[in-house]
């Protein structure tokens, strides 16, 4: 029996979104092509705060940054690592998943993200010397991550629509606490993030959603997807509803 896997799909759906309009395909595929059955919900972030996140199996915190409300992007980063839920954080999701962890587990409480807080003292999330909107780039994966696991190779090209990254000032407080930095570009700059320690938290500043043409899917986003519906599994067989 095909098990279900219940995904939030957090972010501020628009048209204009090219990743937002592949999700709906992608999940297509996941089916047909992998056996993954994704029931997907949108969820807003203006909404998360108030959504019982903790009941869904997965929650993958999409592209479109700024969002309408940072706070709710970073309340779904919070509930996923804290609950174990399977989560996914790509290019502003990423952003935000360093966000929140920053503040939440390394007290970093005056982190900010300069994009929604030009004015902020203390960034984490800053401009990158070099905007890679609509770019293409090599990502080095650590071997014996996760990350190298999920694309069974060291290299990588990947799609990128960002033009803010972490600041490498606060790599050692977030290393320090289990977050660890597994994909980098050829310069050394942080590329793909991922959680010690829980079921899969894992953040990727590309956009896997934009790989190929759509017809296949991203190895990243099948992983997800995997754990999700793993997660579904082990909730049937607790009785949890």
């Amino acid at each position: 029996m095909t098990r279900t896997a219940r995904v939030a799909l957090v972010g501020d759906r628009s048209p204009h979104v090219r990743s937002h309009t592949r999700i709906p395909g992608l999940i297509d595929v996941l089916r047909e092509q992998h056996g993954l059955a994704l029931d997907a919900y949108w969820v807003a972030t203006e909404e998360a705060e108030a959504t019982d996140l903790a009941r869904f199996d997965g929650v993958w915190l999409l592209p479109g940054s700024p969002y309408r409300s940072e706070a709710g992007a970073l309340h779904a980063v919070r509930v996923a690592r804290e609950e174990g839920v399977a989560f996914l954080g790509t290019c502003g999701g990423f952003q935000h998943l360093l966000l929140e962890f920053a503040r939440d587990v390394c007290g970093l409480a005056g982190a900010t993200h300069a994009e929604s807080d030009p004015d902020g003292a203390s960034p984490l999330i800053v401009a990158l010397a070099c905007s890679l909107v609509g770019h293409e780039g090599a990502v080095r994966l650590t071997p014996g991550s996760l990350a190298e696991r999920i694309f069974g190779v060291e290299r990588s090209v990947e799609r990128y629509h960002c033009g803010y990254g972490l600041d490498h000032a606060y790599l050692p407080q977030l290393s320090a606490h289990g977050l660890r930095f597994t994909g980098h570009d050829d310069a050394g700059e942080v590329r793909v993030a991922e959680l010690d320690g829980h079921p899969f938290l894992v953040g990727t500043l590309f956009q896997p959603e934009l790989a190929g043409d759509g017809t296949r899917c991203h190895p990243v986003i099948r992983a997800f997807a995997t754990a999700a519906v793993a997660r579904a599994g082990s909730a049937q067989q607790l009785g949890v509803a």
